[in-house]
């Protein structure tokens, strides 16, 4: 490959998103760049009054099939692949009449976008670009002397470079253009492949891929270590990714994954039904509860585990009035994310200036379907996203007593939180608020016995006489294996329990349930979080 730095010459411009465009065309002509586009862009180019060729007086070929066709030809592929360097290209070129292409500038049609709207099928079909990759390939494969730009946040290094190298890009520089044009058809064809298996329902694609624009390097991942980067999918889902930062210091990469844990979670609670108030700890709740108001859920929360809840993240459900922000003010938080926040809030929280607060303007649909992926030694986990709500379980009491009302009530709010914390996880719930809570344990009986003895630290602190989980409700994410865990959880005070069911030994569970005058609750459904 020759890798000589020439001064560029001969610009293809063909562009979907024509931000900063006309200023970049002008300074390409101004270096003394002769200038061909196509369609929209072309016309932006000449509207601007600079001189540009349009694509067709090149191929002499008229862009046909509604522009479908247009770039998909020899004297704009030959341009764009000659080997600068080799006679026999050189020939080639001459024969045809093929001119060289030094930089080509494309950005692709909008699929992400239009894909993420749930616009019409044959809307996404009309937004996936073919001669747009198909050059971006060609350039970026003959990077040696081509220059590939399909960002417009490149184009002012482009120029500098330019202007202060004779009008050439150095080789290095073009080096990373390719790899970043790979990086982008890479990740353009991953939405489009993901969205055809969700339209055709497939569970099991042959090939599977998953692409990302960056939107942030961090410090560093979970220890100094390790390196980290935060990067968007294709996805539209309210939450940290698409977050506006009001304040604070720079996110970390604990941060990030505390936060989203949060907020997935304090998505549960129906805004529209009661304020709700969620602390996380190392991806776990340590307090959940709704409340008449957002500073009664707060306090309610925060009651269950005072201590861990220190250096927490803080997530609601309804934007941040100035009575929670100042309740709030009270103890250190890393985060803040809500929907939004009023403006008493906004002054209140403004006081802590590191201090992170994070606005979403809406939601996670908890229910929407979606994928997770985890990577494993020369593999790839790939499920869909843990969707299943309490509002789709068939729920079926296995016990001779039936809950009350108000034992029903925490159950369910009892099971959205069981969802969010890791396996094995135990939640003890009163008056719709979390009371106790065992995660991530090795044996269920375990959690049982760490929820119970946060329940009665929690008491301690608060200077009541008795635990709190003295007549609340228990809900464990999966199946109790035999009735150890069961009998733990009601000797801590609870009168009913939810649970999947489905274990070989329900049946000496619900004998045990039965003995022990408790209400007893099946999902059918598990959440397990690993």
């Amino acid at each position: 490959m020759t890798t000589l730095d020439t001064p560029i010459k001969r610009a293809l411009l063909s562009v979907s998103d024509k931000t900063g465009l006309t200023d970049f065309a002008k300074r390409l002509a101004d270096l003394g760049v002769e200038l061909i586009s196509t369609g929209g862009t072309s016309r932006a180019i000449a509207e601007a009054g600079i001189p540009v060729r349009d694509v067709s007086d090149i191929t002499g070929f008229p862009e046909i099939m509604d522009g479908r066709v247009k770039t998909l030809h020899p004297k704009v592929h030959g341009g764009l692949l000659a080997m600068r360097g080799n006679d026999a290209h050189k020939k080639a070129q001459a024969e045809h009449g093929i001119a060289d292409i030094d930089l080509l500038v494309v950005n692709l049609y909008p699929f992400e976008t239009t894909a993420a709207k749930g616009a019409a099928y044959d809307d996404c079909i009309e937004n996936i670009d073919i001669g747009g990759p198909a050059m971006i390939r060609a350039a970026a494969k003959n990077h040696g002397r081509v220059t590939v730009v399909v960002d417009a946040a490149d184009y002012a290094a482009v120029l500098e470079e330019m202007a202060g190298n004779d009008g050439a890009t150095r080789l290095e520089t073009r080096k990373h253009l390719a790899a970043k044009a790979y990086a982008r058809t890479a990740a353009y064809d991953a939405a489009i492949s993901n969205w055809f298996a969700t339209q055709l329902n497939l569970a099991s694609p042959t090939y599977r891929a998953f692409g990302g624009s960056h939107i942030q390097s961090l410090r560093y991942g979970e220890n100094p270590h390790q390196s980290a980067n935060f990067y968007a999918t294709p996805e539209t889902r309210h939450g940290v990714a698409t977050a506006k930062q009001i304040q604070g210091k720079e996110l970390s990469y604990n941060n990030i994954n505390d936060t989203d844990a949060a907020f997935e979670c304090v998505a549960e609670f129906d805004p529209a039904e009661a304020p709700a108030v969620i602390i996380v700890k190392h991806a776990n709740p340590c307090g959940v509860a709704t409340g008449a108001s957002l500073k009664d859920a707060y306090e309610s929360a925060l009651r269950c585990d005072p201590v861990s809840a220190f250096g927490g993240i803080i997530a609601l459900n309804r934007p941040i009035d100035g009575a929670v922000a100042e309740a709030m003010a009270d103890i250190f938080t890393e985060v803040i994310i809500a929907p939004g926040a009023d403006d008493d809030a906004l002054k209140i929280i403004a006081a802590k200036k590191n201090l992170r607060l994070l606005l979403t303007e809406g939601l996670p649909d908890p229910a929407a379907p979606g994928h997770a992926m985890k990577l494993v030694s020369g593999g790839m986990l790939v499920q869909s996203r843990d969707s299943g709500v309490i509002e789709a379980c068939e729920l079926k009491v296995a016990t001779k007593r039936q809950p009350t009302a108000a034992e029903l009530s925490d159950l369910k709010f009892a099971w959205k939180v069981a969802k969010h914390v890791k396996s094995n996880a135990i939640i003890y719930a009163k008056d719709c608020a979390t009371v106790g809570i065992g995660a991530g344990q090795m044996s269920r009986i375990d959690s049982a016995r760490i929820a119970a003895l946060k329940s009665a630290e929690a008491a301690e602190a608060a200077g009541l006489p008795e635990p709190l989980a003295k007549g609340s409700v228990v809900a464990s994410d999966a199946f109790f294996p035999f009735a150890d865990g069961l009998l733990k959880a009601a000797e801590a005070g609870a009168t009913a329990v939810i649970q999947p069911g489905g274990s070989m030994r329900d049946d000496e569970v619900i004998a045990a349930a039965d003995e022990a005058g408790l209400a007893m609750v099946f999902t059918g459904m598990r959440h397990f979080r690993h």
